[in-house]
């Protein structure tokens, strides 16, 4: 299916996993992509790949956490393409090597999780909408995850930024619904991306374990959801939370 083509993508924190199955299901798809990343080199991979398909894509090297490069980067894609239809807000991560109960927590590492997570979110959301609600059309998809309905024990920080992601996304839902935009949010369970795969963390093999279908899930079990709410067969669906877990928990 082509159900993208003429649509142009914005991927944030598009190199690897989710990510990076977004991109690819989306140029799949007909989809023009722009996708920013701080590893150039992975980068670099996912540029081949989508133009070894004859894809057409704008990759750049960045910190999603640097205004100015967020800034940079919009002004970029928009110039080159013309528009941003869909935007994918992916970019984020848990503390990892840094993780640890509340009561020994520290604020730095919360303020570090909270912007990677929330205020990527809202920055690349904030630069984008107004193009979309200019030309009447647009598609956000932020990525939330199931840990801000579970809110798994160290994961203070975590679960707090994802659940601001859905009270965000609701909000904006309701403000640009009149114009055009939707805007949604995914909610993944364990999913096989580097992160998960290299944790050594025992919650994590503890959650993998818990999945009732039987299997983990793959970053294209959540890039086929965002490839339907991209594109005009998600048109209805604007505000949810969409679990995307295996059935380890329900909304």
């Amino acid at each position: 299916m082509e159900r993208l083509s003429g649509r142009v993508a914005m991927v944030t924190g598009g190199a690897n996993g989710i990510g990076r199955g977004c991109a690819l299901r989306l140029a799949s798809e007909g989809a023009t992509l722009a996708v920013i990343d701080r590893e150039e080199d992975t980068l670099a991979e996912l540029r081949a790949e989508v133009e070894g398909a004859g894809g057409t894509i704008l990759v750049r090297a960045a910190d999603c956490t640097d205004p100015q490069a967020a800034r940079d980067f919009v002004a970029e894609a928009e110039s080159r393409f013309g528009k941003i239809d869909v935007l994918i807000n992916n970019v984020g991560q848990g503390a990892r090597e840094r993780k640890s109960r509340f009561l020994v927590s520290e604020e730095e590492v919360w303020r570090f999780v909270i912007e990677l997570n929330l205020f990527t979110t809202m920055r690349f959301s904030r630069l984008v909408a107004p193009g979309m609600v200019a030309r009447k059309y647009g598609r956000i998809i932020n990525m939330a995850s199931e840990a801000a309905l579970t809110g798994p024990i160290g994961s203070h920080d975590y679960s707090a930024a994802k659940a601001g992601i859905i009270g965000f996304t609701r909000a904006v839902a309701r403000e640009l619904a009149p114009d055009g935009v939707t805007v949604n949010a995914l909610c993944p369970g364990p999913i096989l991306t580097r992160a998960l795969t290299t944790s050594t963390d025992p919650v994590v093999a503890e959650t993998m374990a818990q999945v009732p279908v039987g299997f983990v899930g793959e970053p294209s079990d959540i890039a086929a959801m965002a490839a339907l709410l991209a594109s005009d067969e998600g048109r209805f669906i604007t505000g949810q939370s969409i679990v995307v877990n295996g059935g380890r928990w329900w909304l």
